[in-house]
């Protein structure tokens, strides 16, 4: 197949061309990301393979349509981006790649808590400055400490293992429960959770249910001085509402790898330009806030899975076989 790949970095086209060779694929690789302007760089090509910044709407899917594309491969988990029914009304399939590493994700989720808890972004810079002193360096233990979780997918899970591990009592709360995750915590209704965490982390879908889901109700039900941790997707979160958190005091740090509107920001080097985002900016200026850039699943092991996953959703498409990781109207419903 002919494969028109967007928003092209230098490790996309290392792991996915190793995860092709042997195979039939033409991979063809775009800086751009995926938009109704860029669409017309599809023209002719089987196959898109999207990443999650990539728009897929009506418009750009029916644009794809035009020019031949017969499936679009998404190189993530979440297909938020995508309009799928009018990719079904196009008769375009969509596949994604569902699981890849949950402990490269879960990893940097940990990561964003102990960085914030124990001040570690301003510790190192004191310590290069040579100023040696702890005043204002002050956490605490994680042992012993109520976490909620979010969500309890395969990510979710590893989180809630990783933070029993560390001794914390871990509430957890998701529409489907999982059996297999009650030995790392207890279920509990969301606004107990909320109520009762030191620490929420959150690792749900972005759909219509979840859509700022943590709002200002949501936060005035949080303990005060709460740690949020959001490494899903960023819509979960209002950022007018956490801003309005982190400025009374509610909110005691928060850590972000994603942001709602990230699309024009994360992925790109923009060191030399001034940021137009007024509502990003003004996220940076709180000294309880780390930010990184959507790099969570950033690890070897989970861009070769994402890669091999990727081609073989699309060998699959090509040989008329079952597609395992195809994302319908009719499958979510189920």
């Amino acid at each position: 197949m002919n494969v028109a790949v967007f928003s092209t970095k230098t490790y996309d086209r290392r792991f996915l061309e190793a995860a092709a060779g042997g195979t039939s694929h033409s991979l063809h690789f775009y800086e751009p990301r995926l938009t109704i302007e860029t669409a017309l760089l599809a023209r002719g090509y089987d196959a898109v393979c999207a990443f999650v910044n990539d728009r897929l709407d009506g418009d750009v899917l029916a644009r794809l349509a035009e020019g031949g594309v017969r499936v679009v491969a998404l190189r993530c988990a979440g297909f938020n981006n995508v309009d799928l029914q009018a990719a079904a009304r196009l008769g375009i399939k969509v596949l994604r790649v569902p699981a890849y590493s949950p402990y490269a994700v879960a990893e940097h989720t940990i990561g964003l808590m102990l960085a914030l808890n124990r001040c570690l972004t301003r510790a190192y810079s004191r310590v290069r400055d040579g100023n040696f002193s702890l005043e204002s360096l002050l956490g605490f233990d994680l042992q012993g400490r109520t976490a909620g979780v979010v969500g309890t997918g395969q990510i979710g899970s590893v989180t809630a293992h990783l933070l029993h591990a560390f001794g914390c009592r871990v509430l957890l709360y998701d529409v489907i429960e999982d059996e297999a995750c009650r030995s790392h915590g207890q279920y509990v209704p969301l606004d107990g959770l909320l109520a009762e965490s030191d620490i929420v982390t959150l690792h749900c879908p972005l759909v219509p249910a979840t859509h700022h889901m943590i709002d200002d109700a949501a936060i005035a039900r949080m303990k005060r001085g709460v740690m949020l941790i959001n490494t899903s997707r960023g819509a979960l979160i209002d950022t007018q509402a956490v801003i309005a958190g982190l400025k009374s005091g509610q909110i005691g740090y928060l850590g972000l790898d994603v942001y709602e509107e990230e699309a024009d920001l994360f992925f790109e080097d923009l060191s030399g330009r001034v940021i137009q985002d007024d509502v990003f900016t003004r996220l940076l200026t709180f000294p309880n806030v780390i930010v990184t850039a959507h790099q969570a699943f950033f690890t070897r092991d989970a861009l070769e899975a994402i890669a091999r996953t990727t081609i073989d959703n699309l060998t699959a498409f090509e040989s008329g076989g079952p597609l395992a990781n195809e994302v319908s109207i009719e499958r979510i419903k189920r």
